[in-house]
């Protein structure tokens, strides 16, 4: 990758636009940019990184690239022209940045901007437009990260002098981001997932074991052999041999428990044998028992029996009479149902006379019938008088109608007429409001426009006024950062200075003359260094440099602080004026109050608006009603004349049918009611002569029957004559009494009742006793029998899931054996005797490349006395190997840490480490050819002859026809390289000059 020309236009410090031709510099293959700190030397840097990658070195924001000191019309943009992977390109960005909007003031936010393109056959040609395309073209074509780039192109060599003093920690850290060992990690973290997960397999079948192991405990019971007892020393859950011994403790416990339920069946059918007899001997027992107390009953109810024959000669008597009394009974039944309709007869008859007339009141059936058959022809004659009477009463209610329908349209037409009168003087009312309403929504639109103006100007002038007071704080730490850098540099170069003197009289008390000087190799010591008052070591030089360093950066950050406060003092001030804040906010609030009351009348034209349309329409709708109530008041006149003639001719009818009732239907009603009475009276006559003739009939038939039954009278048969149920009851006693008297007999008279009641009397509780007694005795065996079985059935239950449990396990704890051997390997542990992690491993294998690169150009900047080494060796416990880095002195054969290089020594080392990484991360990124190279810094520590060999060397890599740029302000430098790239600061902003190597 060559770089051939870079624009940046409002970049950092760089106000206007300004071009670094790379073309030009690099001719002479080394080249210089310098300038004043703060100048902006790495914004040149980040230029070029931010056209390649979309972002700078480090965590800088992407939102503060903007110049401070570029105008409001002038875009940021960086553009870089170059040739990667054999193709010239031009890569453009603008990031995300405010312009001035087109129309109107203020500012509105411009996207970012991304343009690639490429020369071919002498004329560009457009790539993409897209971030994301172009990112990925030039990732490809580059093959390294933006880290990777800002550390093998942008050679940060201060970083290096502190890897060289790094510990392994810090350097994996590094070097991890470089040559992404992410899946070396990976591959670790994989194996102790695997690893763990595999080991809670294994954990979770051993403590599955383990609660089998409890459960067998628990099924044998006190006494039995305890676990403890067989395993070894240590062997617990999770020991290899954990599950063997369980497996021979548990065969043990079978083994017993097989014995145990031996015994425990013969003791049952022992007990088996002794309940038999004893039950055989108690059924014996209670079944002599139970023959003696038959016959001892058998006796008692016999004595019972015997004093009971009266009354059983007095019931069979009852029974015999009751049953000649029967015969007379549906005659005594039907006798009774006639008296009673006789009876209800007559009284029914009594009730429907003393309704009648008095002149009816002895009539016959025959002569009410006649004269209820006249009543029902004069109700027949009637019914058309009915029809009149309706339609009469429909008249009546018809004219009603029409007179209150009448009465509301002339109210109708009066109040609509009032209405109307009163529309005219209204009309004009509405029209004015909807015209005032108008007027103040134009006026509101107006002081809208106005009122926005007023807002940002007083805006405007409260930022003017916060930005002049932060101004004022910013301008005063500005000086007081300015004074404390400079007292920090001065500080630093005292501290210097005193420490080069500390290590020079160091070293002179070590000088022996004819030995050789360490510095230049002389054996003759003229003029030694002598020891100064104050001794100054490196700790004290380098916080000292460190200070400066903070002061410096706390001096450029106030100064940019101030520049921006300063910018948006003058925005507001170009927005603002100068007119107080005061008087702005009196004329804003009086706007306010002005559109405030213009807007509230222009809110009330909807209603105003809709209210003339209610009108409007109330008016014609009242219009119509008027004009319809005129026309049904000329209508009804001559209906309800028609109506009245009518009425008329149906009155005369109506009175004669009515007679002396009100209505023809009460005139109708009473003659059908007097109808209804007198019908009745005649069937309750009729009805009574013919029960009184059923009830002489049933007389005669009760009188024969009684005499046939052998009784006097029928007063007599039905005195006899008892209800069914009791005939009943009497029966079933009688027969009841008779079976008994048999089964006692013959109760008495069986053969081993009397043989039982001659035996003496048996004991039934001594037998229940005894048996009892056998009964416990069983349960107690059974249920030791039971136990027993239940302790081998729960034992060799468990003991088959526990074997095969172990069977299932034997994989899994192989697997898990395996995995763990890995995973210790690959983390540092077990039979990693080196305790070095996989991914350690993999750097450590970078890091013995880029030793190696370094060592071949160190080897000519130290005039071939050191080389760099790699070694696995831990410095101290706990500290990770194989990330060492050694020193090797080919003056004195010893190797020294890396930490403990002098200055000088420290800068030449790390800046061949420097460019040995470049060529390893180069290769390891695909071999892309990098032909620039920039080193920062570093160079003010060198001595004159030390800065020779280290210029020579970089100027030996244009043997690969590469370019170098170093940065730095040290002034021999300028000497000594003619090619020069120099930054100038100013209040505006900074500006660059070139210099080639031929110009003076």
């Amino acid at each position: 990758m060559r770089l051939h020309r870079l624009t940046l236009t409002a970049f950092g410090p760089f106000a206007g636009s300004h071009t670094v031709d790379f073309d030009e510099l690099s001719s002479a293959g080394l080249f210089l940019l310098h300038g004043a700190t703060g100048a902006g030397k790495t914004s040149v840097l980040d230029g070029v990184c931010y056209a390649l990658y979309g972002g700078v070195p480090g965590s800088r924001p992407g939102n503060r690239l903007r110049s401070d000191h570029a105008g409001p019309d002038t875009p940021t943009e960086v553009v870089l022209d170059l040739t990667v992977g054999g193709r010239r390109l031009e890569i453009t960005r603008r990031p995300e940045q405010p312009r001035p909007k087109k129309r109107g003031s203020g500012f509105t936010m411009e996207k970012a901007v991304t343009l690639l393109r490429e020369q071919s056959a002498g004329q560009w040609r457009a790539l993409s437009k897209s971030h994301q395309e172009a990112g990925e073209e030039l990732l490809r074509l580059i093959g390294m990260s933006r880290e990777q780039f800002c550390q093998v192109v942008l050679l940060p060599q201060g970083e290096f002098a502190t890897f060289l003093r790094a510990t392994a920690t810090d350097r994996a850290a590094l070097l991890g981001k470089l040559f992404d060992t992410r899946r070396f990690k990976a591959a670790e973290e994989w194996l102790k997932a695997r690893r763990n997960a595999a080991h809670a397999r294994v954990r979770a079948g051993d403590d599955e074991l383990l609660r089998l192991a409890h459960g067998m405990q628990q099924a044998a019971g006190e006494g039995s052999e305890r676990l403890e007892a067989w395993l070894p020393e240590g062997a617990d859950a999770g020991h290899p041999d954990f599950a063997p011994h369980v497996l021979q403790w548990a065969a043990v416990l079978r083994a017993a428990a097989h014995e145990r339920a031996a015994v425990a069946d013969l003791a049952t059918t022992a007990a088996e044998t002794r309940h038999a007899r004893a039950q055989r001997a108690a059924e014996a027992v209670q079944e002599l028992h139970a023959l003696q107390r038959r016959h001892a009953a058998a006796s008692r109810r016999a004595g019972v029996l015997a004093g009971q024959s009266e009354l059983r000669d007095r019931e069979e008597a009852l029974l015999e009479t009751a049953r000649r009394a029967e015969g007379v009974g549906p005659a005594l039944e039907l006798r009774d149902r006639a008296a009673a309709r006789h009876r209800r007869a007559a009284e029914e008859e009594r009730a429907a006379r003393a309704a009648l007339p008095g002149a009816l009141a002895g009539a016959g059936a025959e002569q009410l019938t006649a004269y209820g058959n006249g009543l029902r022809e004069e109700l027949g004659s009637l019914a058309e008088a009915v029809r009149a009477e309706h339609r009469a009463a429909e008249l009546a209610a018809e004219r009603a109608r029409l007179e209150r329908e009448t009465d509301a349209d002339e109210q109708l037409i009066a109040d609509t007429g009032a209405w109307l009168e009163e529309w005219e003087g209204a009309r004009p009312g509405h029209e004015r409001r909807i015209d005032t309403a108008q007027s103040a929504t134009t006026r509101a639109a107006e002081l809208a426009g106005t009122l926005e103006s007023s807002r940002r100007k007083l805006a405007a002038a409260r930022e003017r006024d916060l930005r002049e007071r932060e101004l004022r704080d910013a301008e005063e730490r500005l000086r007081a950062a300015r004074d404390t850098a400079a007292d920090a540099r001065d500080h630093w170069q005292d501290v210097r200075e005193a420490r080069i003197n500390g290590i020079a009289a160091e070293l002179a008390t070590r000088l022996r003359d004819g030995q050789g000087c360490l510095v230049c190799g002389a054996t003759e010591h003229p003029h030694p260094a002598t020891p100064s008052d104050r001794q100054v070591g490196r700790a004290e030089e380098e916080a000292a440099q460190a200070a400066h360093q903070d002061a410096a950066a706390a001096r450029e950050n106030a100064q940019a602080h101030v520049a921006r406060v300063t910018a948006a003092r003058d925005a507001a001030v170009a927005e603002a004026g100068r007119t107080p804040e005061a008087e702005l906010a009196a004329s804003h609030a009086e706007l306010e109050r002005a559109f405030r009351e213009a807007s509230a009348e222009a809110a009330t034209l909807p209603e105003a608006r809709q209210a003339l349309d209610r009108a409007v329409a109330e008016h014609t709708r009242r219009t119509r009603l008027r004009h319809e109530a005129e026309s049904r008041v000329a209508s009804v006149v001559s209906r309800r004349e028609v109506l009245d003639q009518e009425h008329a001719a149906l009155t005369g009818q109506l009175e004669r049918a009515r007679g002396e009732c009100a209505t023809v239907a009460e005139r109708r009603a009473a003659l059908a009611a007097q109808a209804e009475r007198i019908a009745a009276a005649a069937g309750a006559a009729r009805a009574e002569q013919e029960t009184a003739r059923a009830l002489k009939e049933a007389d005669a038939g009760l009188a024969d029957a009684a005499y046939r039954a052998g009784f006097d009278t029928p007063e007599a048969a039905a005195a006899a004559l008892l209800h069914p149920a009791e005939v009943q009851r009497l029966r079933q006693r009688v027969e009841e009494r008779r079976r008994e008297e048999t089964a006692v007999t013959a109760e008495l008279t069986a053969l081993d009742v009397a043989e039982a009641a001659a035996l003496p009397p048996a004991d039934p509780e001594g037998a229940r006793r005894a048996v009892e007694d056998a009964t416990g005795g069983l349960r107690g065996a059974a249920a030791r029998q039971d136990a027993a079985r239940t302790t081998c059935d729960a034992l060799g239950r468990l003991g088959a899931e526990a074997l095969s449990r172990t069977r299932e396990l034997a994989p899994a704890r192989a697997e898990y054996a395996r995995l763990r051997r890995l995973a210790d390997l690959a983390t540092g542990a077990g039979e990693n005797t080196l305790r070095m992690e996989l991914e350690t491993y993999v750097l450590a294998a970078r890091l013995e490349q880029v030793a190696a690169a370094a060592s071949v150009r160190l080897q000519r900047m130290s005039s071939g006395r050191y080389t760099l080494v790699h070694t696995d060796a831990r410095a101290s416990r706990g500290v990770k190997s194989g990330l060492g880095l050694m020193a090797v002195d080919s003056w004195t054969g010893t190797e020294r840490d890396t930490a403990t290089l002098s200055g000088g020594e420290t800068f030449f080392a790390s800046l061949a480490l420097a460019l040995g990484l470049a060529d390893v991360v180069t290769d390891e990124a695909g071999g892309a050819r990098l032909d620039t190279l920039f080193i920062d810094e570093g160079f003010g520590s060198l001595d004159e002859q030390t800065l020779d060999e280290v210029l020579d060397v970089l100027d030996g890599l244009r043997e690969r026809d590469r370019a170098v740029g170093i940065v730095s302000h040290v002034a021999d430098l300028r000497q000594r390289i003619p090619a020069q790239l120099q930054v100038v600061k100013g209040q505006r902003g900074s500006s660059l000059r070139h210099r080639a190597a031929g110009e003076r």
